[in-house]
């Protein structure tokens, strides 16, 4: 299907809301990706025993050929993919397309986004359970009064977006299955954001908080679910080594954390954490089952 076959496919909605069928509520997980994935084994231990539970989609570079092995998780869930390029809309494309894939499995409820680069640091038991009993959705979305966030904003977003409503946020997100549908639906905002939310302005940042925030604010956590380390400056968050991957790093994952969850303070905050480089993939499989309990 071309894109716009796909959203409209993706975009049907029973107005029966009672499923006639027994319906297992799965987790999307979506892996936005130019090509491998080297840290797939880790990804593979997290997964094991959770089969009814899970759909795995990925996105790469078109001229990618994956080599999974038939006995994986990854074997042949490649989708439909063209070129994504960061800060523009080719990414939020991307990012469309592989929740529109999702959607067309009834099954799946809750759609997480996540790299090649990311790694989850509980198990899947905890992820899940903490997935699907939060009254919110995931996705960073807060009104940044400087530069880089309400200096990005253009007035030709007038009428349909006011510069009070504009939002920045982190492009790596959890959303139901209800703002997944907003997302892939949307015909009114996404060609403002095409033609005027251009670098310096990056889309990724704005598109999908501002979008969700105008739709349905009741709905978001306003923070994502995935740690970075901005720590060491730049435009870019950290890139971890091997020489990174210490017992005291891995406890750090968990510590220090303090949020809100359904309204009450919450110690687990981030579920997956980035950006892990492959040459981490040894020092996290020795102390996977120690620290993030798989």
């Amino acid at each position: 299907m071309s894109d716009e076959e796909l959203f409209w496919r993706a975009s049907f909605v029973p107005q029966v809301k009672q499923y006639p069928f027994s319906r297992v509520p799965k987790i999307a997980f979506m892996f936005l990706t130019k090509g491998p994935l080297p840290l797939a084994p880790l990804w593979e231990r997290f997964f094991k025993g959770h089969e009814s539970l899970f759909s795995i989609y990925i996105h790469s570079l078109p001229s990618y050929e994956p080599r999974f092995p038939s006995t994986s998780v990854f074997f042949n869930r490649q989708i439909p993919s063209q070129v994504a390029e960061w800060g523009r809309m080719s990414m939020c494309d991307a990012e469309r397309r592989l929740l529109a894939n999702a959607l067309l499995d009834i099954s799946n409820e809750y759609f997480i986004l996540v790299s090649e680069s990311c790694i989850p640091i509980y198990n899947f038991t905890t992820i899940y359970r903490y997935t699907a009993q939060s009254k919110y959705s995931f996705i960073g979305a807060f009104d940044d009064p400087g530069p880089f966030g309400r200096g990005r904003y253009n007035p030709n977003m007038l009428p349909e977006v006011n510069i009070s409503q504009w939002r920045k946020g982190s492009q790596w997100f959890e959303v139901n299955r209800k703002l997944a549908l907003i997302v892939v639906s949307d015909v009114t905002y996404y060609p403002k954001f095409l033609e005027f939310c251009r670098p310096a302005c990056y889309v990724d940042e704005h598109y999908f908080p501002t979008l969700l925030t105008i739709r349905a604010p009741n709905l978001l956590a306003n923070r994502s679910l995935t740690w970075v380390d901005w720590s060491r400056g730049g435009a870019h968050p950290a890139t971890f080594g091997a020489t990174d991957i210490t017992e005291g790093f891995m406890m750090k994952l968990h510590e220090g954390q303090e949020c809100l969850y359904n309204g009450k303070p919450s110690f687990i905050c981030y579920l997956f954490a980035r950006k892990f480089a492959p040459s981490t993939l040894q020092q996290l499989l020795v102390f996977a089952a120690d620290f993030l309990g798989y």
